[in-house]
């Protein structure tokens, strides 16, 4: 089950410990042609998003922290399941484990 929160702005939401909130990027719904693609073509989320916020890391058993392997702008690879929604006005963002996340791709 996905649970789901509203928020007014994005800004309220502060990850803790290893949680990495995400946006994911919309699929188009236009091919380059300009036909219009069914809702149907496009309702599976695209695997990749865009990092909004990190949080500080997640204590380690000797106390000190270890830092989250992602930060603020980078693009990474999402699985197809898990995450939890938050929805910001018309905007829906996830918040998943640093450890979740796949892969950070790199340009």
């Amino acid at each position: 089950m996905v649970r789901s929160a509203t928020f007014r702005s994005i800004k309220a939401v502060v990850p803790l410990l290893d949680r990495v909130l995400v946006q994911r990027f919309k699929p188009d719904t236009k091919t380059a042609s300009g036909i219009f693609l069914p809702s149907s073509a496009t309702s599976n989320p695209l695997p990749e998003a865009t990092v909004i916020a990190v949080g500080p890391g997640a204590p380690r058993k000797d106390g000190t922290v270890a830092p989250c392997s992602v930060e603020a702008g980078d693009r990474v690879l999402l699985p197809g399941w898990g995450g939890n929604s938050i929805k910001v006005g018309e905007e829906e963002y996830f918040l998943f484990r640093d450890s979740e996340i796949l892969a950070k791709i790199q340009e």
